[in-house]
């Protein structure tokens, strides 16, 4: 099946020099013709390579270990056990908080990690670990949170009282996880209909980057440098520095073959790495194989809801429940993912006021979880919207309707993050794009009802559904920016971005050039590492856009009013006077004659401008997402047709990166979760069935469907350039809006991650 693409601007766009237009890449020659610098082609002389042996078992209690003829094997350096770890490492630990010892007498998934080695090559590594003899104690599991939270369950960490994690301060703040606004109980009772249910959203579902992730440790001058696949090379540093008992630790990153989440802390490769540098003296280095990929690294979370919504006047009033996330063997930022999860759901239903959802994060015996596209928002919202939508259905309002009327705006506001901190919403009306986008999509032809299918032909039935999001993370945490305007014309920009393959390094330099008024290609971006750059949190949460833009534009301004007031004193006039283009000075009154730096200032002068960012929680993105399928009757199979999504982004800074960004939430958030992906767990053994590229379902590009893209751009006023971030949310509700879409087409109420013919079959009654 081939799809088409249709991506629409709807509204007149403020004319820029560079923002707004689609730019080459300063990287796209290299990246065809295969010289693009990623970590494995990085060299590094006296290298060691890591590997680990892990647990077959779910669960297991080392009884004993023999790791002599490992230790033997020629061109090993150092296997490392729990008996083993070296003194200075004894307090490292993983998870959130960080109280489960890094190597221990105890597995908690099958892949834990249960020795480590380091040797020449990585197959001597291999080999090895092959000669580790353990004898294993094998212990109850728990793989679902609902049995995980019972007084009686298999603790899953010792460390721990129970399977519940505390909630221990995250990066310094303290995250929220329990949401409570009004008076719950009587707002029910006000209510015109109220409606129960739970819901699961737990495929333990691979965002598989085309790039494994990897990592190289060298302890160097008593800090700890890191070569990371890592996409928060600033982050990176000082959220492993903590972790590791005050090591600091400086980080550089070259081009990262996809991020998608989970490619930001990488919390146990980066531990294991660490601790067999700190142990050899030499750097080592730990690439995951595309199996590892999928078996031991951080998947998506899961989460489990039980709740109860009200409604009045057709907004929501009132919502109540209880979320367990799943977090696994371990997760390292579960407590930020239920604060931000929260958070959204409050952006989403904007207009309620009454709220008493209590979040617990739930450790259980299957590998680990972690930052995955979506990030706890599209989590519990693909388990709350559906039931939301259950009430709205009962009470006849049109969904898009309802989410145009209950969607925040200016003047509600919400409590995001962390230690309840309210923020007023500001600069945001998103009900235009909304009905404009169902327009687009033909939603009143198409939408016959909740249970209603659009039509059916034969045993085929097509339905259609919608959901909406918003994340307020678009302006979370701090970004730096350094600016330096070089005699020679060139513009240097220290700035701590990665590039995950999306062209976020390319596109920063447009608001450089956009203040200077130069060509873009004389921005130059300074490498990316924590040496010689100031903090940013990275492209996390749709963030960029708003936050290092910001920072970015700031001290290019900065800069720019510093090459003005030098000129202005130089020429006896008012900065007032002059004007900034291709590089040079200019009278306003002589608009025609340039003068050049040399002019002003002393020969090799430079001027070096900073701009800052701090976090600021008032404003959020959208996303509205309508899916219509098509479900055959008899065997299940479900099949989209078409996708349509709808934003206002405020400023589109690069359309080509955002109509990218759209194809790749589709991808990697939306379709992926919601339909197709999803690993296979043995609840018997704790074994994960799909650890390769074909037994793990992933859609082809035969399964694109027709998608389209209505983006208007309103012009809020949050920055210079008036842009808002999208790409974090820009599949995040596509698996809500698929689930009604089946649901409507089937005639029968269906919620299951991913859909399945079986899960299907059995809502029809047919199984």
């Amino acid at each position: 099946m081939s799809y088409t693409s249709k991506f629409t601007r709807i509204s007149p766009k403020k004319q820029y020099r560079h923002i707004g237009e689609d730019r080459q890449r300063f990287d796209a020659s290299d990246i065809v013709t295969g010289k693009a610098m990623f970590l494995n082609d990085f060299k590094m002389d006296d290298l060691l390579y890591a590997k680990a042996l892990r647990s077959p078992h779910a669960h297991a209690r080392i009884v004993k270990i023999d790791i002599s003829k490992a230790e033997a094997f020629p061109g090993v350096h150092r296997v490392l056990y729990y008996g083993n770890i070296p003194e200075a490492c004894k307090g490292w630990g993983l998870s959130t908080p960080p109280a489960v010892p890094i190597l221990r007498d105890k597995a908690a998934y099958v892949g834990d990690a249960v020795a480590l080695v380091a040797a020449e090559t990585e197959q001597i590594a291999e080999e090895a670990c092959d000669l580790i003899e353990i004898e294993y104690e094998v212990l109850p599991a728990v793989f679902s949170t609902v049995e995980a939270v019972k007084p009686d369950a298999p603790r899953v960490h010792d460390a721990f009282e129970s399977n519940i994690l505390p909630n221990v301060p995250f990066m310094t703040e303290h995250m929220m996880d329990h949401l409570v606004r009004g008076d719950v109980e009587k707002a029910f009772a006000e209510c015109d209909h109220v409606v129960e249910g739970e819901g699961e959203y737990n495929s333990l579902g691979s965002p598989m980057a085309m790039e494994a992730p990897g990592v190289i440790m060298k302890l160097e001058q008593g800090r700890l440098k890191a070569w990371a696949t890592t996409q928060v090379a600033m982050l990176y540093g000082p959220s492993t520095g903590v972790r590791m008992q005050g090591f600091p630790v400086d980080t550089t990153a070259f081009n990262i073959g996809g991020g998608f989440g989970n490619k930001a802390s990488m919390q146990t490769t980066t531990m294991y790495t660490a601790l067999l540098a700190m142990s050899t003296h030499r750097p080592v280095k730990m690439n995951l194989t595309k199996t590892e990929q999928l078996l031991v690294h951080d998947e998506r979370i899961g989460m489990y809801m039980k709740g109860k919504v009200g409604i009045k006047d057709g907004l929501i009033h009132a919502v109540k429940g209880i979320c367990y996330l799943d977090c696994g063997a371990y997760n390292d930022c579960g407590q930020w993912q239920m604060g931000v999860g929260l958070g959204e759901t409050q952006v989403a239903l904007g207009k309620c006021q009454n709220w008493d959802i209590e979040g617990k994060l739930v450790m259980t015996n299957h590998v680990q979880t972690g930052a995955v596209r979506g990030f706890g928002g599209q989590e519990i919202k693909a388990v709350l919207m559906p039931l939301v939508m259950r009430a709205v259905t009962d009470m006849g309002v049109d969904p898009v309707e309802f989410c145009a009327r209950n969607f925040a705006q200016q003047g509600d506001g919400w409590y995001w993050r962390s230690d309840y901190k309210w923020y007023n919403c500001r600069e945001q009306d998103y009900a235009p794009v909304m009905y404009k986008a169902a327009e687009a999509f033909g939603w009143k032809d198409k939408y016959k009802g909740w249970l209603k299918p659009t039509r059916v032909e034969g045993n085929k039935a097509v339905g259609v559904g919608v959901s909406v999001h918003g994340n307020a993370d678009v302006g979370e945490d701090t970004a730096e920016a350094y600016v330096r305007f070089e005699a020679s014309g060139l513009v240097y920009l220290h700035a701590g971005i990665a590039e995950t393959g999306a062209g976020q390094r390319s596109n920063i330099r447009k608001y450089v050039a956009e203040v200077f008024d130069i060509p873009v290609e004389k921005v130059i971006l300074a490498p990316l590492n924590s040496e010689a750059n100031p903090f940013d949190a990275g492209p996390i949460g749709s963030r960029c856009t708003i936050t290092l833009g910001t920072a970015v534009t700031r001290a290019a301004e900065d800069c720019r009013r510093q090459i003005l007031d030098a000129a202005a004193k130089a020429f006896f006039c008012s900065p007032e006077d002059l004007f900034f283009k291709e590089g040079f000075v200019f009278y306003k009154s002589r608009p025609t004659q340039p003068h050049h730096i040399f002019e002003f200032s002393h020969f090799g002068s430079s001027y070096t401008g900073t701009g800052r960012w701090t976090s600021d929680y008032s404003k959020s993105n959208f996303n509205i997402y309508f899916s219509e399928v098509e479900v055959d009757l008899d065997t299940g199979a479900t099949k989209l047709l078409k996708v349509l999504v709808g934003t206002d982004v405020g400023q589109v800074i690069d359309p080509l990166t955002l109509e990218m960004q759209i194809h790749g939430g589709f991808g990697a958030a939306a379709a992926d979760s919601g339909l197709f992906e999803g690993n296979v767990l043995d609840t018997t053994t704790g074994h994960i069935m799909t650890g390769n590229m074909i037994d793990y379902k992933w859609r082809t590009f035969d399964d694109f469907p027709d998608i389209e893209a209505i983006v208007e751009e309103t012009q809020p006023e949050i920055s210079r350039f008036k842009a808002t971030g999208f790409g974090e949310i820009s599949g995040a509700p596509g698996p809500a809006s698929m689930m009604m879409a089946i649901s409507n087409a089937i005639g029968v109420d269906y919620c299951e991650y991913p859909a399945s013919r079986e899960g299907i079959l059995k809502a029809l009654g047919k199984l």
